[in-house]
């Protein structure tokens, strides 16, 4: 079921978004009362020791290509795509105790965790009795992260827009789990735009149990079952002016419990920037405020992920990346649970002030019909990568129970393709695709 509004409500949550580009960055990363936010549970330090892998033969990073990955899209491919009611979600620190409600009042009422959930999109797709009942699970806190995330920029993108239609479909799977997908579509602003959460869990296929093996992974399963959990949030933006550029992101977890109660778990993620025409100053901005974010967990982690990145979306058969790139990580299983969850926090906070100034800069941009149509050429680059190379979406293609809408809402609406096109020289075209051909170093 979708719910359309046409307006946004003005309530103290939104009210707390709105103001300029400083504002907003505000907002994002603090409560209303300045401290940062943190979920239940969370006792994230400014710094951290440092994220890396688990060791193999080799001692370099492991790379599980079929599902961890695949993840990335996969998430969103067992998403669906719509998109609403928007309020935020006020964090609160972590009460020593469960609150008491008061007398003659439910206990929704006064409980902390459903006062926060409140804000979100919409109800989590775990129970809040279940949610209540493990605080300190990172399966609550990432969830609760997740649905924060998703609020956060849906505002945002609602605030920039300012007047489209937004709707909100809550899905579930019949193996397990659901989620939450919002899509605005034909807006002022953006042509499309797609954020979605999922929570789903059940039981590994075979063919996802075998590509996990193929990298290494020993799983020991019990009368060939492999119960696991994933959840993860998933977006990516297509505004409609050639000049404001397309961003994607997607934060997951993924966790598999063996045959002997021993559980593996891992995050995964990224974002990265796809522009129709470069702005180096954009650019700029963009990767500082990533690396930023990075920093505060290990100055190695943002050279390391950005080219990571531009090796992830690489478009093979044109010899060219979709985009200029930013992080990509993925199997992050160390130095700890809380560790890297704190990381993926932080990238996670990074997203609107990395692209909402962008999109505002540009949206009123004047544009020719040249500019529009390669726009649209660009956008047949982006259908090509995801159709064809990443992983999430042949593995969500791929998944029971998965939501073929949910799989393709990272597609634009509109997209072309020409035979045999190519840019003048030394034209402004010419210009992003020597870029696309050879990564650059923008915070340096």
């Amino acid at each position: 079921m979708a719910m359309h509004l046409g307006k946004l409500s003005a309530g103290s949550c939104w009210l707390a978004a709105r103001g300029g580009c400083g504002e907003l960055r505000s907002w994002s990363l603090r409560c209303a009362a300045g401290r940062f936010c943190r979920p239940p549970g969370t006792a994230c330090s400014e710094q951290s020791r440092g994220l890396g892998y688990g060791p193999t033969a080799g001692g370099g990073p492991r790379l599980r290509t079929g599902l961890a990955a695949g993840l990335a899209a996969g998430l969103a491919g067992l998403a669906a795509a719509a998109f609403g009611h928007v309020e935020r979600a006020e964090m609160v620190s972590k009460s020593s105790g469960a609150p008491s409600p008061s007398p003659g009042r439910p206990e929704e009422e006064d409980d902390e965790l459903a006062r926060r959930c409140s804000c979100f999109m919409a109800s989590p797709v775990t129970d809040l009795h279940e949610l209540r009942r493990r605080p300190g699970d990172m399966k609550t806190k990432m969830e609760l992260l997740i649905l924060e995330t998703q609020a956060q920029v849906c505002q945002a993108l609602a605030q920039v827009d300012g007047g489209a239609r937004f709707s909100v479909d809550r899905w579930e799977r019949k193996e397990g789990g659901g989620g939450i997908s919002c899509v605005l579509q034909d807006g002022h602003v953006f042509e499309k735009a797609g954020v979605s959460i999922s929570v789903v869990h059940g039981n590994l296929s075979e063919e996802a149990a075998k590509q996990m093996r193929s990298r290494g992974k020993k799983l020991k399963t019990k009368d060939g079952k492999l119960p696991f959990c994933a959840m993860g949030v998933s977006s990516v933006i297509h505004p409609k002016n050639p000049h404001a550029p397309t961003i994607h992101f997607n934060y997951r977890y993924f966790e598999v419990e063996e045959a002997d109660g021993n559980k593996q778990w891992w995050f995964g993620g990224g974002c990265d920037l796809t522009p129709t025409y470069l702005n180096q100053e954009d650019a700029v901005h963009f990767h500082r405020t990533l690396k930023k974010a990075c920093d505060q967990h290990g100055p190695d982690l943002y050279p390391k992920f950005k080219k990571w990145c531009d090796d992830y979306f690489f478009i093979a058969h044109r010899g060219e990346r979709r985009g200029i790139g930013g992080i990509f990580f993925d199997d992050l299983d160390s130095p700890s649970k809380e560790e890297v969850f704190c990381f993926v926090q932080s990238c996670a906070q990074a997203v609107i002030p990395s692209y909402i100034p962008l999109v505002k800069k540009h949206c009123d941009d004047s544009f020719t019909p040249r500019e529009k149509l390669w726009q649209q050429l660009r956008r047949g680059r982006y259908v090509e990568f995801n159709l064809l190379y990443d992983r999430g979406t042949k593995f969500g293609l791929f998944t029971p129970g998965s939501r073929i809408e949910s799989i393709l809402m990272s597609l634009p609406l509109t997209a072309r393709w020409e035979y045999m096109h190519s840019p003048s020289e030394n034209s402004k075209e010419a210009e992003i695709l020597d870029v696309l051909r050879h990564p650059r170093d923008w915070v340096h």
